[in-house]
């Protein structure tokens, strides 16, 4: 039974019972349960709707990212006529877009509106990729691992910065960079470390979630033993960002319906131009992704069908997700690093996981569980998440030899474009439009930089390598 087992585990259409495919689908899980939830905590964060004004709101959107996670990773699975790859893939809410969503709030003051400006342009950039996703077989030569490897590269450097941002305790937190919060942050840090890499299998894979329980653990001591409160210097007195809000939790539903439509989509071209340029930039990195999936699960190549029907799924499911308030859906990166690490491919193992998620969406007080978490207690965890993105970013560069031409794509798109992104301030001089586009994360100039060379510069001579 258990050699079958192994075999039924590393086929994609294997038949396997239940109370085995189980543990092996929770495992996928729980690899991105806490990364699928992450962009959405810090995003509305940035809008101003993180506040207990709009906890309730907050808590309907947690709900509805994990229903959806669960049920456009099944439309990946299976697939719906040409939607859907039938691949390997954990779908879940990118932090990709975080740079940018960040660039949109903020140059459309925050708040209810700028996120309902967010769901406007995911509506419409989902559709696009869509469409991209259906001509994908003419565009795949404009994507190789150079390309791709750049942008992946680009999205995990623009992160780090928010991954310390939280690990201080948030910027926004009276108590920002307060020896409580590093030290709370430093913490879970180490947690995943010693799980990820002193213990093997079940314990290893989900050692970031493991490090978060620890880390509400270690809040909970501290609130205990420490003061909660403390006193700006004009005399205010302030809640410190690390203590536990558990009424959230309590004040949260057992089971609800997932709402439609719980903010209000708003069609800005502000919004939609930068976005639309960001879903092409994470058509690029599904390619990446899936491509590394079917090497690493299944050592084969991924055929044109595959990536076509992902890129599609993809998009369909970003545009769901956002008519459900939540942020775009797409290929998890985790998820990949975890089935080219263990070879298990079984399809009916990842579809108990996703059908969990969908279970996790209909239950708010989960949701009201991971809104209150301390910010520093994801920081610890989202450093070395969007750490690992860089990794990745690397492993798709060096896939490809790192000729003078590759290096030059590389050098260039990091340093022109990204370098442009981060410092916004290079931009102020030039039309709003250009701003829009090129301002923000770094992520989008730096795309279209290492998209133009890798067209522009002449291939490299298979002869000339040779010679040299």
């Amino acid at each position: 039974m258990k050699h079958q087992l192994s075999k039924e585990a590393f086929r994609f259409e294997g038949k396997m019972p239940l109370q085995q495919a189980i543990p092996l689908g929770l495992q996928h899980v729980l690899a991105m349960f806490v990364g699928n939830l992450t962009p959405l905590l810090i995003i509305t964060g940035v809008c101003g709707i993180a506040s207990e004004e709009f906890a309730s709101l907050q808590i309907s959107l947690l709900q509805n990212a994990m229903l959806i996670a669960g049920l456009i990773t099944l439309l990946q699975l299976f697939a719906i006529g040409p939607i859907g790859g039938k691949v390997p893939i954990i779908m879940g809410t990118s932090s990709g877009f975080i740079g940018v969503f960040k660039s949109v709030a903020a140059t459309m003051g925050g708040g209810v509106a700028a996120y309902g400006a967010i769901m406007g342009a995911s509506i419409i950039g989902g559709l696009f990729e869509t469409v991209l996703g259906f001509f994908l077989k003419p565009l795949r030569k404009f994507f190789p691992a150079i390309v791709t490897g750049t942008v992946v590269l680009s999205i995990g450097l623009s992160l780090i910065s928010v991954g310390v941002n939280s690990f201080g305790g948030g910027n926004t937190a009276k108590d920002f960079g307060s020896v409580e919060n590093l030290l709370l942050g430093l913490f879970v840090l180490v947690v995943i470390l010693v799980l990820k890499h002193g213990t093997k299998g079940f314990l290893s894979s989900s050692s970031i979630l493991i490090g978060i329980i620890a880390g509400y653990i270690a809040a909970g001591i501290m609130g205990l033993v420490l003061p909660t409160t403390g006193v700006t210097a004009d005399g205010v007195e302030y809640t410190k960002a690390w203590v536990l809000n558990w009424s959230k939790v309590a004040d949260a539903d057992w089971f609800a319906i997932p709402k439609l439509l719980p903010i209000k989509p708003v069609f800005d071209l502000r919004a939609i131009i930068p976005v639309g340029i960001m879903f092409i930039v994470t058509a690029v990195e599904t390619v990446g992704d899936i491509s590394g999936v079917i090497v690493g699960g299944m050592d084969r190549e991924a055929t044109d069908k595959e990536l076509s029907g992902g890129v599609m799924c993809d998009g369909v499911g970003s545009s769901i997700a956002a008519i459900f308030g939540v942020l775009p859906n797409t290929s998890f990166s985790q998820n990949v690093g975890l089935v080219s690490m263990t070879k298990i491919v079984n399809r009916f193992a990842l579809a108990t996981g996703a059908v969990f998620l969908v279970f996790c969406g209909l239950i708010p007080k989960l949701g009201a569980l991971v809104s209150m978490m301390p910010q520093a207690v994801l920081g610890g965890a989202a450093v070395m998440m969007f750490s690992s993105i860089v990794v990745s970013g690397i492993q798709l560069i060096t896939r490809e030899p790192l000729t003078s031409r590759n290096l030059t794509i590389v050098a260039v798109s990091l340093g022109l474009g990204y370098g442009m992104g981060a410092n916004t301030a290079i931009l102020a001089q030039t039309p709003q439009a250009v701003q829009l586009v090129f301002g923000g994360s770094g992520i989008v100039p730096a795309a279209i930089v290492a998209i133009l060379l890798n067209i522009v510069l002449p291939k490299d001579k298979p002869e000339t390598t040779q010679s040299k």
